[in-house]
């Protein structure tokens, strides 16, 4: 399958839900979506929109209890991940698919030496020595910038800073050369030096790999020249899926047009106030389903909002948007879009003040 089209990931109509004293949480509810080889996909959305939960659903890394992959297909290579035996889903995480996690700090074990940790990958993917695993560990730490990584490779995690334990995360995650790597808010809690670093650290060995990549974040600034396409993710659904650029010339649902224009731009006068969707993200254990989960905060809302749930317009060959009013959003954006996100390089980075970095 994959040879035919280019496809490596294929998620089809994926649903996982916890069970709560409050009731079913519907954290992803039916999402589907395609990532080819050597393409960067970035998936945002504000916290609790389902995009973490579905990148542990691809790896099975769903807590059971509470949480449970409920229905849906997850093709790695034509392969349904969801469907094999534990050893066998285990033998492709950390090698095959990687991930790096949001938190390093807490990802990363505080007693035991970073070589260690780097060692035992390698040892049980590539059955590496321990002196082979160790000289790894070295190289892997060189190749992401860590300066004098032969003295430092037995510290541990305290002894470097958040940057440095961000480049530990990712040195392990890169270790066995994975097809896809997924990494989860990677720039969270880092300076704005930092993460530009980060990203661009990303950025080169992705290049040098030929690594697929789904970059998770909240962040529309974070996404901007690091992707080949966007998926943006509310209540658990893809509101709206679209190559880059495009989605920030023309976005095609309300959702989207709020979140870009949420973006700090330093080109603002002093003392103009900050854009903020209205209201909060909603209870996604007690959505009617009956209407569309963004009615109540939208400024786009009409009664159709509350009594249907929209539909998933295609706008053109590759842009599709989960509104009743799609077509007239993308229409409307044609002129102003851009203005929303005229602050984020759309060849780079966000110009420094944008994008919460």
């Amino acid at each position: 399958m994959s040879s035919q089209n280019g496809t490596l990931l294929s998620i089809k109509d994926l649903r996982t839900y916890f069970e709560t004293e409050d009731g079913t949480v519907r954290a992803v509810d039916g999402i589907s979506f395609d990532l080819k080889r050597g393409e960067t996909l970035g998936i945002v959305g504000e916290s609790g929109s389902g995009k973490s939960v579905t990148n542990l659903s691809v790896i099975r890394l769903i807590p059971s209890p509470p949480g449970k992959i409920v229905s849906g297909e997850v093709l790695f290579h034509g392969q349904d991940i969801l469907s094999l035996p534990d050893d066998e889903v285990r033998k492709i995480r950390g090698k095959r698919i990687s991930m790096i996690f949001q938190d390093p700090m807490t990802s990363l074990n505080p007693f035991m030496r970073i070589s260690r940790q780097l060692m035992e990958i390698t040892q049980l993917h590539l059955g590496h020595t321990r002196e082979q695993a160790y000289e790894h560990a070295v190289k892997m730490l060189e190749t992401v910038g860590i300066p004098d990584a032969r003295s430092r490779v037995d510290a541990y995690p305290h002894e470097f800073s958040g940057g440095m334990r961000q480049r530990v995360m990712i040195a392990m995650a890169l270790s066995c050369e994975p097809e896809l790597l997924i990494a989860d808010e990677p720039t969270t809690a880092l300076d704005v030096t930092i993460q530009a670093q980060i990203l661009e650290l990303i950025k080169n060995l992705k290049r040098e790999t030929g690594t697929s990549v789904i970059l998770i974040t909240h962040d529309l600034g974070v996404v901007a020249g690091m992707t080949d396409d966007i998926i943006v993710m509310y209540a658990g659904k893809v509101f709206e899926q679209a190559p880059t650029r495009e989605l920030f010339e023309r976005p095609g649902n309300p959702y989207t047009k709020g979140l870009l224009k949420s973006v700090p731009d330093p080109a603002h006068e002093e003392g103009t106030e900050l854009y903020q969707i209205p209201g909060l993200p909603p209870d996604v254990a007690h959505l009617p389903p009956e209407q569309c989960p963004f009615a109540e905060r939208c400024y786009r809302a009409e009664e159709i909002c509350k009594k249907e749930f929209p539909p998933f317009v295609q706008l053109n060959e590759e842009h599709f948007s989960l509104c009743h009013f799609a077509e007239e959003v993308y229409d409307e954006s044609r002129g102003g879009a851009q203005t929303a996100g005229s602050h984020i390089d759309p060849n780079g980075l966000p110009l420094q003040g944008g994008g919460g970095r």
